[in-house]
């Protein structure tokens, strides 16, 4: 545990919220070109776009609490 408060954690939170919002904005604009695949061309396509944000959240929320990327 932490002996004294950072601002790492706010600075985090705020960060992921705009990384989020960007990536949900690049979504939202090529979602005009992938909606006029095949609904069975679609559904893989925004499972993975869906899921793919998970995979840098580990390491970021690592760095919020050590202040270590790993």
């Amino acid at each position: 545990m932490r002996s004294k408060p950072t601002l790492r954690i706010p600075f985090g939170i705020l960060g992921l919220l705009a990384a989020l919002a960007i990536y949900a904005l690049f979504i939202a604009w090529a979602s005009q070109w992938i909606g006029t695949l095949h609904v069975l061309v679609q559904t893989p396509i925004y499972i993975v776009l869906g899921t793919i944000w998970l995979l840098p959240l580990r390491r970021f929320l690592i760095w919020m609490e050590t202040g270590r990327w790993g």
